[in-house]
C-alpha cells in the first residue's frame, strides 16, 4: 500500500506503521489496534476518497467514531477515523449531528437550547455506533431508542457516493440504519428529532442484603410507572472503574418534577435494605458518566457472559441473575427497564429486535487469572446461557464479542433476511464488515 496510491484523489491524513503519529493514531478508547493504515477524515470528501480506495483494493474498513467498539482491536484492514466530523447544528427541534460526534458534546449543545435526545449512558460514546446499533439510553421509556429519534442521515456508500437517506428518498435504507449497525456505509451526518428538556430528576439508591425481594418490587414499580421514569439496577465488583462497587439502583425521570418522581419511586424506597444516596434535579449532560480510557498498564480482562432482551422479568430470571453475581465475586450484573415509547414502535418498523421486551439484562464474569479457570469459564457460560434462553434477542452494542455468530442471535430470521437484501443493494462486496456483520444476499435468501 503506497502513500501515493492511497492519497490519489484524497485529501485526508494517511498514517501508516512507522509514521510519527502511528502510536497515537492506532490507539482508540478501548484499546490499541493493528490496522494496515489509519485515515483521519476531515470532510465528507475525505470519507469518499478513503472508501473508494478501500473498495478498489478490497480492504475491509473499520469506522471509528467514539472508539468504544471491540472491532478496533481486530488486526488488519483500514481504520477510517471520522471523529473530526463532530459538528452539531440545531434548527428548532431538528438536530444534525456529525457522524464522529460524541454524546457528551451533543448533550451539552442541546441542553443550552432546552432540548434533549435519548443517548447512551456514557459521554465519550460515539453517536454513530450507538445509534446504528439501537441505543438504549436513559430516556428509552420516554422517547424510545436513539435510533427511534433518527429521521434522516447522510451516508457514503461502498462506491464512494453520497446519499441523503430519509423516509421518502431511501426508506428501506433508513429502516436498516435504525438498528442494523454499520453494515451499509459510513454515516457522516445523523438527523434527529429532539425533545424539549429542562432537566432530569436523578436518583440513586444503595442496596444491602439479598437483592431478590428488591428486584421483585422494582419490577412491580416499573410495570405501572409513568414512561418518564427509567431505572437501572447494577451490581459490580470493586475492580470495575465504571461504577461504585456493590448493588445500586439508578433512576432518571424526564423533567424536573421531584414530587412526581418521588411518588413513582416510593414503593422501592420503602423496601428494607434500600437507602437513598442521591435525589435531585440535574442537567441531563451531568448524568452521563465518564468511562476511563484504555490503560495498557491495566488492561481490562476478558468477559464471560452476555446480554439479552427479556420479555418478562419473572422470579426465575431474577434468581438466575442474582445467583450469577453471588457465584462469581468478580462479575457484573445489570438490568435496564424498557417498555413505554420503546414498545410503541412496531417490530417491523425498525431493524431492532424484541420490541416486546420489558427489560434489558446483562451478566458476565471477568476472566481474571487465578480467579477463573477452564471449569469456571464453563460454569459462567452455562449460567449465562440459562439466562439468555429466557430472552428474545442480543443487543449488539453491549457485546464485546467479534465472533461472526453473534449477529445470528441479534435478529429474528425475517429481520435478518431483510437486512441481508438491503446489504446486497448497498454493499454487495461487503466492504463494511468490521462490525456485527450482515452478509449481502440477493433478496435476503439464505441470510
Amino acid at each position: 500500500m503506497s502513500n501515493d496510491d492511497l492519497s490519489a484523489g484524497y485529501v485526508g491524513t494517511v498514517i501508516r506503521p512507522g509514521d510519527s503519529e502511528w502510536e497515537s493514531a492506532r490507539r482508540f478508547h478501548s484499546g490499541i489496534g493493528e490496522p494496515a493504515a489509519v485515515i483521519r477524515a476531515a470532510s465528507v470528501d475525505d470519507v469518499r476518497g478513503a472508501v473508494r480506495y478501500a473498495s478498489a483494493e478490497r480492504l475491509e474498513i473499520m469506522i471509528r467514531g467514539g472508539g468504544h467498539s471491540a472491532w478496533g482491536g481486530v488486526p488488519g484492514g483500514l481504520t477510517l477515523d471520522i471523529s473530526a466530523l463532530d459538528a452539531v447544528e440545531v434548527d428548532g427541534t431538528r438536530v444534525r449531528v456529525g457522524g464522529g460526534a460524541l454524546w457528551g458534546g451533543v448533550a451539552h449543545a442541546l441542553a443550552e437550547r432546552g432540548l434533549g435526545l435519548s443517548s447512551g449512558d456514557t459521554a465519550s460514546v460515539g453517536v454513530g455506533g450507538l445509534t446504528l446499533g439501537g441505543g438504549i439510553g436513559w430516556m428509552v421509556r420516554a422517547w424510545g431508542l436513539a435510533a427511534d429519534q433518527l429521521v434522516g442521515a447522510q451516508l457514503v456508500t461502498a462506491r464512494g457516493e453520497v446519499v441523503e437517506v430519509t423516509e421518502t428518498s431511501h426508506p428501506e435504507l433508513l429502516w436498516a440504519l435504525r438498528g442494523g449497525g454499520g453494515n451499509f456505509g459510513v454515516v457522516t451526518r445523523f438527523d434527529f428529532e429532539a425533545h424539549p428538556l429542562d432537566g432530569v430528576v436523578h436518583a440513586v439508591y444503595g442496596l444491602e442484603g439479598d437483592a431478590r425481594p428488591v428486584l421483585r418490587v422494582l419490577r412491580e414499580v416499573m410495570a405501572d410507572a409513568p414512561r418518564d421514569l427509567t431505572v437501572t439496577y447494577m451490581d459490580v465488583p470493586a475492580m470495575d472503574p465504571n461504577a461504585p462497587a456493590g448493588a445500586s439502583i439508578t433512576a432518571v425521570w424526564v423533567g424536573t418534577d421531584e414530587e412526581e418522581a418521588r411518588r413513582a419511586l416510593a414503593p422501592l424506597a420503602g423496601v428494607p435494605g434500600v437507602t437513598e444516596r442521591d435525589f435531585g434535579v440535574q442537567d441531563y449532560p451531568d448524568v452521563l458518566m465518564e468511562a476511563p480510557e484504555f490503560d495498557p498498564e491495566r488492561p481490562m480482562p476478558g468477559f464471560v457472559g452476555g446480554n439479552t432482551l427479556l420479555g418478562v422479568l419473572d422470579d426465575e430470571a431474577i434468581d438466575r441473575l442474582v445467583a450469577f453475581r453471588e457465584q462469581h465475586p468478580a462479575s457484573v450484573v445489570m438490568l435496564r427497564s424498557l417498555g413505554g415509547a420503546y414498545a410503541d414502535v412496531a417490530q417491523d418498523d425498525t431493524a431492532f429486535p424484541a420490541r416486546d421486551a420489558t427489560w434489558f439484562a446483562m451478566a458476565g464474569a471477568f476472566d481474571i487469572p487465578g480467579m477463573l479457570d477452564d471449569a469456571g469459564r464453563a460454569e459462567a457460560n452455562a449460567a449465562w446461557d440459562a439466562i439468555e434462553v429466557k430472552g428474545s434477542g442480543v443487543y449488539g452494542n453491549f457485546t464485546v464479542s467479534t465472533a461472526d455468530t453473534i449477529v445470528q442471535r441479534m435478529y429474528p430470521p425475517a429481520t435478518m433476511a431483510r437486512l441481508a437484501a438491503i446489504k446486497h443493494a448497498w454493499d454487495p462486496g461487503n466492504v463494511f464488515c468490521r462490525n456485527h456483520n450482515v452478509k449481502p444476499v440477493p433478496d435476503g435468501r439464505a441470510a
